[in-house]
This record gives C-alpha cells, structure tokens and sequence, in this order.
C-alpha cells in the first residue's frame, strides 16, 4: 500500500512539472515575436525624435525589453544607442531622440529599430528615414542663420549641384590653414571648425566655392550671459534696487538679447547692469535672486541683505554758500527724500582750490555746515555727498558744484632772504602768489637800521613788479631789515631779517662737492642747537651773476630735496646751508654740485704745449676754467702713442694740475693725449704730435744757438762802433793841442820847460789844463823837472794835469764852445777873458780842437812824463762866474794857461 501511493505521488509531481515547463515555452515563444510598431520619425533643428509602440505580443514579456537604434547619416551608420522597456512600460508610447552633429539638410538621416529580449533578437526590423536637400540650384550651405557659443565645435555642409566641382568651404575672419572639409556623400562635402571667435555686430560668413559659383550661410557666435557682483539696496525705503556688474559681452544683442528677472519678474528696460522693483522695506534679511539668459545659455546670481541696513542715499540737492567771510563761509542744503531727515547722517564737503579738502560733519538729517580757513580773495568749488552713520553702506553721489569767492584780507608775511655782492646787500623776498597776496600788491616797503640804534630807521618803497633792494651798509656793522606788502586791505605782518657784520674768519667754512639725483639735490646736514627757528638753504650757479633761490627748512629737519625749474645738467651750483636764529643767520655748510654731471666736451685742454727734458716729455696746459667744467674733474691722464701703436699712459688725482709728464721715452715719435677724469668718464681730449729728439743733437743744437749768440752780438757791436767811429775817436785819440803863453801888460809870462818829455811821433803827449785846488801850500815851488810845483798865498790851490799828447811845441790855448754857457764870449780865432787879477789870451792852435772833450769832474789821468800829481778837484770857469766872485776858479779846457804870479791863487799844470 505505501509502496503504491508512493508511486502515485512521484507520478503527479512528473506531471505538474511538465505542465509548468509547456507554460514557460509557450510564454518565451511569444515573446519572441514582441516589437515595435507604428513608428514616427520627425525632427527638430539638427534633433532627430523617434516614437513607437509594442506590439501585442509584448504583453507576455516578464522581463526588460531591449529596443537597439541605429542611426545612418547618407546609409553611412553613424550612431548606435539602446532602450531599456521595463515590464511596466509595456504597451505605452516610447520615444528616443539624438542631434545630429550634421544639419539634416545636408544629407538623409535613417534610424533602424529592433528588440532584443533575453538574448534573442528580434528578426523584425523597421526603418525611418529624413530625406536631405535634393539637388540645388546653386551651392548650399548649412545650417543657416544659427547661434552658436563662442568655443563650440560645428560641422558645416556644402550641397553642390550636379557636375559643379567642389573647391573650398571657409569662415570669414578664420585662418585656412585649419580649414579641411571631406567628402561625406554624393556633392555632399562637409567642413568642422571649432568657432574660438565671437561675431561682431553682424554674423560670421560660411562660404562654400566651387569652380564656377559661390554660395554660403550667416553663423551668428556669441557668448552666454557674464555677470558678477550682485548686490542690491535702497535709495528711497520704498523700492529695491540689485545692480551687478556686466563682463564680456554676449556680441549679440540684437539677435541673441539678454533677458533679466527679479525674484521672477521681467526688469525693466534700464541702465545696464541695474534693476529696480518697489517693495515693502522692513527690517531683516530677505534673499534677492536674479537670473539672466539668452540663446548661448542662462546665469543666476542671488544676495542676501537687510535693505534697512542697506541705504545708498541720493545727494543733496539746492547747495548754495549762504555767508561769506575772508576765511569763512557757511553752507546750506536740502534732502530729496523727506525719511533722510530721521536719519543720523555723514556728510563730506569736498573743497577745491587748486588742491581738494575733505571736511566731515555729523548729525541728525543735517543741512548746513561752516567751512573754515579759507583763503581771502579766492575762488573756491564745492560738493557735497553723505551717507548714513549708522549701518554705513555707501556715500551717495558729488551734489552738484558750487563756486564763491571769498572776501580780501591783508597780504601774508612776506618770505625774505637777503644776498652779499661784493659791498652790496641784496635783500631779496618772494613775490606772493595769489594765494598769499590776498588782493593786487601796491608796492613793497623796506625798513631798516642799524641794531645798535633801532630809533634810527631808513625807510624805501618798491613798485609790485621788482622783489629786491640792494643797500649800501656798514658792512662793520650789524643791520635789522624788515619787509612789508600792501594791499587795498593794508599792509602785511612784517619780515625781519638780520644782516651780521662782515667777518672773514666767522663766515669761512669749507667747501664740498656733491652730485644730485633726479633733476634736484638730496641734501642733508648735521643738527644745530642754535636754529631756533629751523635753517635756511640758498643755491645759485658759482659762476656769473645770479638771483639766489632759496628753501626754509623747519627747526626738527636736517633734511630736505631741492629742485627748481632753473636747473639745468652740466652746470655746477654753490648751496650753502644757514642756521635760522634769534639773531642773523649763521653759515653752517657750503657745496658744490651738479644736477647732474655732463660729458666734458673734447678741446678742454687750450693751449696744449710740450717740452723735452733729456728722454722725458712734458705736456702743459692752461689752467681750465669752471665754465668749461661740466662735470667734477678728480684728475688728469695722459696716453702716449708711438709709432709701434704701443700705448703707455701716465696720470695725476690733482684736479688743479697744468701739466703731465711721460718719463723715460724712446727716441720715437708720440702722439700725446691728454684727457679729464670724471665720473662720467674721461672727456675733453686734446692731443699733440711730437718727434723726440736724440740727446747728441739736442746738445748740437744748443752749441749752434751759443754760436749764434755770440755772433749777433759781436756784429751788433762792430755795427755801433762803425757807426760812431768819429766820437769814439775824439774821445780815444784827440787831437794834440799846440799851447802859446802870451802876458800883455804887467804880466810876465814864466817859462814852460818841456825839455824832459822826451816822445817820439808815435808817443802821446800831455796837453795841459788849468784846475783850481783849495787849502794846498803857497810858498812852495816846483820846476818843470820837478814837478809838481805849487804857489802859495791863496786858499785854493789849481794844478794843471796831463793830457793825453805832449809837444815841445809852443803853448797855445784851445778854447772850446759849451753849449750850455751862452754868455761865454768865445771866437774860433782869438778870446780874451779879463779877470781882477790877470788877462789871458787865449789864441787857437789846432782848428780840431773846437770838438775836443768836456772836461770831467773829478777825473784822474795816467801821466806821460813823471811828476805830476792826481786832479782832487775840478771847476769850470763862466764869465758870469768871474762877474760873481772874483775868488771862484776858471776853467780853460784843452790848453795851456799862463797865470799872474802876484796874483795870490796859485794855479797848476795838470793833465787833462
């Protein structure tokens, strides 16, 4: 029994299994024949959509349903893609779509549709195809008039028609180096560029060229909308304003404008960049979005903000300059929006006089402020803007300007320095700008006085155009000068400047060189306790006449830069630094410098001169001036180059230098240069040229300049001898006399014994002369053998001397005319001169003696015969002489006088 209802058991089990397994089969078979049906293929732009439905069949489908698509572009396939249908989504409307990357004019575009279930496909398939452009007329391109996005990549087509042959497809404004289209179809070519530049204005030309026609499509490329900093607040406190910042450009906005929304509304037509909405302003923060988009794409910004802390005001209206003073002024202004009266409120006034002031104010919906000093006499603008205090978000926008014009004033204290010139004091000030002067100057007054004697004041005027005075001052002595301006208004607060005594050893200081920078001088000094009132820098060119310039330094600087618009490169100025004090200014420092150091021009060096010395040379020159100097000269090189092009050069850091030398030279010739050291470089050459002699000739040459020195002197000499040969002979070898003796009257004549001058022709002979001598001896006698003889009875004593020829002739007396004695009575034949005492007769011997010698006054004669005694003393005879005192001598030159020997004067022989 067990044994069969197990076998019955395992029967039915056989049997229920067989029945499950027939149901699956008949189920897959089904399946099998699941696809699609009713299918719909349309497009839109380059975008292909596909839609079908199930079959029946598709109902018995347990499991996911796989459609395959296979898309063709001209029956080349392009595309595959699957879709999954779930059993849920059996027996509803299924739909696919895919862009194209080619414009579906170009070529037709097929999609094949299959199933797929549990690996079995389905052998059903079915086809949809878009037709392309049939043949045209002319060549087409596309797609056309389309925007697309600055950077996208796009493939154009070219649709040519029958027999016409494809040459190029290109973009205007594109490079063709890039531009390769391909063949995809029958008169189908196809170009892909990557569009990398935005459309100006207008669209970007597509052409397409063939060999006989040309033909193309409007690309319009542009960008997405670009913007930033979103921000939004209140004016008013009624209405919201959200301004951003625009970046690039869209290039678009006529074909692709940009739409703008806040919190979901359209903005209104505006300002670029600005959109406006009325709302409820309350107190707390509320979240502003706006968006932006055009055909290239869309943009969102938002902001979070309480617009209560968020008040951007508008500026203040009606500003006018109610009260004016010289140094004051008060203004007023009103409010556009009647809340800002509640408001705490900062206003900024900004006032302009060539410079712009910023003057703050504070309070509760302020109107009016007062604005202080002020320049007299000057014009002024002003503008207004405020913002709130508390919660300050921004100022609002400048009010419109104002313009007012002060009241004048008296000038402001002149600034007066003073200049020495030599024995003059320049007192010299500024010329006030307008801004100082307050009004048109009427003159000047300068007072001033010694300040020993401060009672005692010497007053001048000066006319507006001239800003110094030059005074004539004690230059011992300390002066006080004081210097007013006048105006219409009165006159200003005096200067005072006092004038120290002149003190060589005081005022000496030495002096430095320094270069400035950047068109000035950098200056800086050591710190004074005496300058209690700070210092004074002063600067003029060293040379020539000038105007000092000068710059007040304030007590707590020892620094400051100078610059003006006289400076000029290459020229070298004197500064000199002053301490200000309670008495006259003290010379603290003094320098020297250079804007700026200028190249020294070639030819600095004048005359240029060398000298040999044995095998050294030495080049010269003229000390070089400072108006030559265009820069600080530190020393001097000099290059030699000889024949060889060897150079050796040689060099001094003595600025004051005149010469260089160049030592142990070979005998060559050189070219000598000679050239300044500077600090922007070496300048000013100048050269010479010079072949060095041997030592052998050079001394040959100095033994022929002896030799003709001596030469030309020796002519010289033989040339005035010959030229004057007749008074060198009178003088050297006078005639010789021929003496007579005559004594007329009572008067004896004593005889002249010659016998014991024995001379032959050739010997000279003594031609004798009468001499007056005092104190000698009277009673004394002498012959001719004996000489000297001497006679007594008189205080004088004559001697007669030799001459230079002695004859045993007779005596004869030889007069000679002096020209100077006018009143001498003399005759070239015979003369007679009376004396108290004797006559002499005197008669002419030899007519040559009437050029004979003047006698010498205390001349001594060498002797021909012995005894004769020296001539100690000698006098000339004048009638007139003889007419004044009888005891005075007489003087006969050139012969022989017999005189009276009862007269008491004794007279004597002597030589001439």
């Amino acid at each position: 029994m067990v044994i069969v209802k197990g076998i019955m058991m395992i029967t039915w089990l056989l049997l229920v299994s067989l029945f499950f397994k027939s149901t699956q089969e008949n189920g897959e078979c089904g399946a099998l024949h699941c696809g699609p049906q009713n299918l719909m293929l349309n497009s839109s732009g380059q975008m292909i959509l596909l839609t079908w439905e199930d079959m029946p069949s598709c109902s018995a489908v347990e499991d996911v349903l796989i459609y395959e698509l296979v898309v063709l572009i001209a029956d080349k396939q392009v595309h595959y893609d699957e879709v999954a249908v779930r059993p849920d989504q059996i027996e509803s409307t299924h739909s696919w779509n895919w862009t194209s990357y080619l414009a579906l004019d170009c070529a037709s575009h097929s999609v094949r549709l299959s199933s797929r279930y549990k690996n079995h496909t389905s052998p059903w398939k079915q086809e949809r195809t878009l037709p392309g452009l049939e043949t045209p007329e002319m060549p087409e391109v596309f797609p056309k008039d389309r925007e697309f996005k600055v950077g996208s990549t796009v493939t154009f087509c070219c649709v040519l028609p029958t027999k016409e042959v494809f040459n190029k497809m290109h973009l205007t404004g594109y490079s063709s180096d890039n531009m390769n289209a391909i063949k995809i179809g029958n008169q189908i070519y196809a170009l892909t560029v990557t569009l990398n530049q935005a459309s100006k204005d207008s669209c970007t030309d597509v052409k397409c060229e063939t060999n006989t026609n040309e033909n193309g499509a409007c690309a319009y490329i542009g960008y997405p909308p670009d913007l930033s900093e979103f921000q939004c607040e209140t004016q008013d406190l009624e209405s919201v304003i959200c301004l951003w910042t625009v970046g690039r450009d869209t290039d678009l906005p006529i074909k692709s404008p940009t739409v703008y929304q806040l919190l979901g509304s359209p903005c209104a037509k505006g300002p670029k960049g600005r959109c406006s909405q009325k709302v409820q302003v309350d107190v707390g923060c509320r979240n502003w979005t706006l968006t932006a988009h055009n055909k290239f794409g869309e943009m969102e910004l938002s902001d979070t903000a309480d617009l209560t802390k968020r008040v951007h005001m508008f500026p203040p209206k009606q500003v006018t300059a109610s009260t004016l003073n010289a140094r004051n002024v008060s203004l007023e202004w009103g409010w556009t929006v009647p809340q800002y009266n509640n408001l705490n409120i900062t206003c900024q006034i900004n006032i302009s006089n060539g410079e712009n002031t910023i003057v703050e104010n504070i309070g509760v919906g302020i109107t009016f402020s007062v604005l202080n000093d002020l320049i007299p006499n000057w014009t002024y603008n002003v503008t207004v803007r405020c913002g709130t205090t508390q919660h300050f978000w921004k100022w609002s926008d400048w009010s419109t300007s104002v313009n007012f014009q002060t009241k004048g004033d008296v000038p402001d204290a002149l600034d007066v320095w003073m200049q020495m010139k030599e024995k003059l004091i320049i007192i010299i000030w500024k010329i006030p700008f307008a801004n100082q002067s307050h009004g048109h100057i009427r003159d000047y007054e300068v007072a001033w006085t010694k300040t020993a004697e401060r009672e005692q004041q010497n007053r001048a005027k000066v006319t507006p155009n001239n800003n110094s005075l030059a005074l004539s001052l004690d230059t011992s002595e300390e002066y006080m000068v004081t210097v007013t301006a006048r105006n219409i208004n009165g006159s200003s607060f005096p200067s005072t400047i006092t004038i120290p005594s002149l003190n060589p050893d005081i005022n000496r200081v030495n002096t430095s060189w320094f270069i400035g920078s950047v068109g000035g001088f950098n200056l800086s000094w050591s710190a004074s306790p005496k300058a209690s009132c700070g210092y004074i820098v002063d600067w003029c060119p060293t040379l020539g006449q000038c105007i000092v310039e000068w710059k007040k330094v304030h007590p707590n600087e020892t620094q400051t830069s100078i610059f003006s618009k006289n400076f000029k490169e290459g020229l070298r100025y004197s500064l000199s630094v002053y301490t200000c004090t309670q008495g006259p200014p003290v010379l603290q420092e003094r320098r020297e410098g250079y804007v700026s150091e200028k190249r020294i021009q070639d030819g600095l060096f004048k005359s240029l001169k060398g000298k040999q010395h044995n095998s050294d040379f030495e080049v010269s020159w003229d000390p070089i001036s400072l108006r030559e100097q265009t820069a600080f000269i530190h020393g001097y090189v000099l290059y030699c180059l000889d024949n060889n092009n060897v150079i050796i050069n040689f060099s001094t850091d003595d600025p004051e230098a005149t010469s260089l030398t160049a030592r142990n030279l070979k005998i060559s010739s050189y070219t000598f240069t000679v050239k300044a050291l500077t600090s922007v470089g070496e300048c000013g050459a100048a050269l010479i040229t010079v072949t060095l002699n041997s030592l052998t000739d050079y001394l040959i040459k100095a033994v022929f300049i002896s030799l003709a020195i001596v030469f030309g002197l020796l002519s010289l000499i033989t040339t005035l001898c010959y030229r004057h040969w007749t008074s060198i002979k009178q003088r050297v070898y006078p005639p010789i006399p021929k003496p007579v003796l005559m004594s007329p009257g009572g008067h004896r004549c004593l005889p002249l014994h010659m016998e014991q001058c024995h001379h032959s022709e050739a010997d000279f002979v003594d031609v004798l002369e009468l001499h007056c001598s005092a104190g000698g001896p009277m009673n004394e006698y002498a012959s001719p053998e004996n000489m000297p003889f001497v006679f007594a009875q008189t205080p004088k004593v004559y001697q007669i001397q030799r001459l230079k020829k002695c004859t045993p002739q007779r005596l004869t007396l030889l007069t000679t005319a002096i020209p100077s004695q006018s009143r001498l009575q003399s005759s070239s034949f015979r003369s007679v001169l009376s004396n108290s005492s004797y006559n002499l007769i005197i008669q002419p011997g030899d007519t040559e003696s009437n050029s004979g010698p003047e006698l010498q006054e205390g001349s001594s004669l060498e002797r021909c015969c012995g005894g004769f005694q020296p001539q100690i003393h000698t006098e000339i005879f004048t009638e007139n002489q003889r007419e004044e005192d009888a005891e005075s001598p007489m003087s006969c030159v050139s012969t022989y006088i017999w005189f009276d020997s009862q007269r008491p004067d004794s007279c004597c022989m002597q030589s001439l």
